[in-house]
C-alpha cells in the first residue's frame, strides 16, 4: 500500500515538474493490473500445469507411503493387545521410523515444490513485465502503473496485455 502511494505521488511530482512549454503535451498514462495478468495469462497456467507434472510422482509416492502407514497404526491398534511385547515394541518403532522419514519426505517435496514455484513465478513476471513494457512502447504510452488505487477503463490496458499474452503462448516473450 505504501508503494503505490509513494508511486503515485511520484507520478504527480513528475507531471507537475514538466517544463512550462510541456504543459500542453499530455503525458500518456496507462494503468495495468498485474495480479490479474499473473493469474490470467496463459503462461501462468501452463507454469502451474508443468508443475503439477513435474510433482505430481512425488506426490502419489507420498500419499501411498502415507497409507501404508496409516494401515500398518491400524493394525496395530488392532493386534497390538495380543502381540508379544518384543513384536509390539518392534512395530511401534518401525511405525515411528515410518512417520518420522515420511514427515523428512514431506518436508523436503515441500521445499522442492515452493523453489520451484517460486522459480517459475519469477519467469511469469519477467515475462509479463517485458510484454507490458513492449506493449507501452508499440501504444506510445510514457507511464506506466502498476495496481492503481483507480483507473478509469480508458487508461487501463490489461485486457490489451493479456490479449498479447495470450497470443504468444507458445511464443518466447518480448524483448523490452
Amino acid at each position: 500500500m505504501r508503494i503505490k502511494t509513494v508511486t503515485l505521488a511520484l507520478v504527480t511530482v513528475a507531471a507537475g515538474a514538466l517544463p512550462a512549454g510541456a504543459a500542453h503535451a499530455q503525458a500518456k498514462i496507462g494503468v495495468v493490473n498485474v495480479a490479474r495478468l499473473l493469474q490470467e495469462a496463459p503462461q501462468a497456467q501452463a507454469a502451474s500445469q508443468a508443475l503439477e507434472g513435474e510433482f505430481a510422482t512425488r506426490r502419489r509416492e507420498l500419499e501411498n507411503q502415507q497409507k501404508d502407514l496409516k494401515a500398518r497404526e491400524e493394525k496395530l491398534q488392532k493386534d497390538g493387545a495380543v502381540m508379544a511385547e518384543a513384536e509390539r515394541r518392534n512395530a511401534e518403532k518401525a511405525l515411528r521410523d515410518g512417520q518420522r522419514e515420511l514427515a523428512r519426505k514431506q518436508n523436503e517435496f515441500l521445499e522442492d515444490l515452493n523453489v520451484r514455484r517460486n522459480e517459475a513465478l519469477g519467469q511469469l513476471q519477467r515475462t509479463v513485465l517485458q510484454e507490458v513494457q513492449a506493449y507501452a512502447k508499440g501504444a506510445g504510452l510514457d507511464v506506466v502503473v502498476a495496481d492503481a488505487l483507480y483507473a478509469s477503463p480508458a487508461v487501463d490496458i490489461t485486457n490489451q496485455v493479456l490479449a498479447a499474452l495470450q497470443s504468444r503462448k507458445g511464443a518466447t516473450p518480448a524483448k523490452p
